[in-house]
């Protein structure tokens, strides 16, 4: 086995490169297909948010190099050029990539240190996977270790104590630019799960009114009731623009909702009373050129460091901690890989055991069918089942001896809990038969 984490994060690429390399959900069943049959993959999982594209990969084949069937088959799949890619992607190989995978479910690899949307994200990523059915023992095996270190860094330190994530930052710098939300209005574009993490930030803000604007109004108004909110539908934002003091938006759309004119028509109706406006979508929905306007302060997830870097400071000493669960984790993870690969030798021992007792089970019955006295053949048996099982062994043992192997000597009689009495048993009476 093979185990690799691939991908691109905030660190290492800028926004418009991971909206191309993004997969929309009803993308995913296609490229998971698509990247096992491509990229000659006997597993492959695909996490894509709105800060990182990873992909974990069991591949069939062990080579030291970087993974490039895997980079072509990305260039291939979202139109890009490969040096698009060149300067930005990551890869992790074994152990490394399952330390990788920890960090990202633990939040410690995130924009915002900690935050907590991403385990559900990866725990998503592995159920679609395992669903399309891409995902088989061993990548199943890391996905399950990962998700148990993940929740003891959740439990066990203060990483996840304070409500820091992409949405509260979003929140935070509002605050820092309306000095009471409580006389504001906020319109709120989408209703997944940062949409919702938005809007319970602003309602303990005490934010004078939330609109909540989605494809479909069933969902819009089963989240706005949570929340003393209204719905509308995402085609009655032209209309319903002008009352938002606060823009929020995040949803899967591949293009974007809100355009520059939509945005002018609503500034004239507002008597160009400014727009605190925050993308974090990944496509944008909103088009850049609305930044241009000048009642308008547009906000994308890159935008949003600053206010994240004063609040991972306060984490930095919980990731510490972390780090040591990680450590543990990995170990756990190594010890339960060697029991796996221990689990074929145990067998084929077993076996071989097995056919040795049936075949001397079948000489003594043979025996005792033909009158033999039963205690011979059952002194037969017993001596005969013992040399075999021995011999083996005892010729290996021999030949380590002679070669200088005590490892393997060492090794014996631990696996046979051979004590410092029995060997010393064993020289008295080697010393007395030679006395004799």
């Amino acid at each position: 086995m093979a185990l690799l984490a691939f991908g691109i994060n905030h660190n290492t690429a800028s926004l418009d490169l991971r909206e191309r390399v993004a997969f929309a959900p009803e993308q995913m069943s296609d490229a998971l297909e698509d990247a096992r049959r491509a990229a000659a993959l006997e597993e492959v999982a695909i996490l894509s948010t709105c800060n990182r594209t990873e992909i974990y990969a069991n591949l069939q084949h062990s080579g030291t190099e970087p993974p490039l069937l895997l980079m072509e088959w990305l260039v291939r799949y979202h139109s890009l050029s490969l040096k698009d890619l060149e300067a930005c992607y990551y890869w992790h190989r074994d152990d490394a990539a399952v330390r990788h995978m920890m960090k990202v479910a633990s939040g410690l690899d995130s924009l915002v240190l900690g935050e907590p949307q991403i385990l559900g994200q990866m725990k998503s990523a592995y159920a679609v996977a395992h669903g399309v059915g891409t995902v088989r023992a061993a990548l199943h095996g890391a996905f399950q270790q990962v998700f148990t270190v993940a929740k003891r860094v959740r439990t066990e330190t203060a990483i996840g104590e304070n409500p820091v994530s992409v949405a509260y930052a979003a929140v935070s710098l509002a605050s820092q630019i309306f000095s009471d939300l409580k006389q504001d209005t906020a319109l709120l574009i989408g209703a997944g799960e940062t949409i919702e993490l938005v809007a319970r930030h602003l309602s303990q803000q005490g934010v004078k009114k939330i609109i909540v604007a989605n494809r479909t109004l069933g969902r819009a108004r089963q989240l706005a009731e949570h929340f003393g909110a209204e719905a509308i539908l995402l085609a009655d934002i032209p209309e319903q623009l002008h009352r938002a003091d606060i823009v929020v938006s995040s949803t899967a759309s591949q293009l974007p909702l809100l355009g520059k004119g939509a945005v002018e028509s609503a500034l004239k109706r507002r008597k160009h009373k400014p727009i605190f406006m925050v993308d974090i979508a990944v496509p944008r929905d909103i088009e850049s050129e609305v930044g241009e306007l000048e009642d308008v302060y547009l906000y994308t997830v890159d935008d949003l460091r600053e206010v994240i870097e004063a609040n991972r400071k306060t984490r930095r000493e919980a990731a510490l901690k972390a780090d040591t669960i990680i450590d543990q984790g990995v170990a756990m993870y190594q010890s339960e890989l060697r029991a796996l690969n221990s689990v074929s030798t145990i067998k084929a021992y077993r076996r071989k055991a097995e056919v040795l007792r049936d075949e001397e089970l079948a000489k003594a019955q043979r025996l005792l069918a033909s009158g033999t006295d039963p205690q011979q053949v059952l002194s037969q048996l017993a001596r005969n089942l013992t040399n075999k099982l021995l011999h083996a062994p005892t010729a290996k043992l021999k030949q380590a001896s002679a070669t200088g192997r005590s490892d393997v000597i060492g090794i014996t009689q631990e696996l046979f809990e051979l004590t410092s009495d029995d060997l010393e048993k064993e020289i008295v009476s080697a010393n007395a038969s030679e006395k004799s």
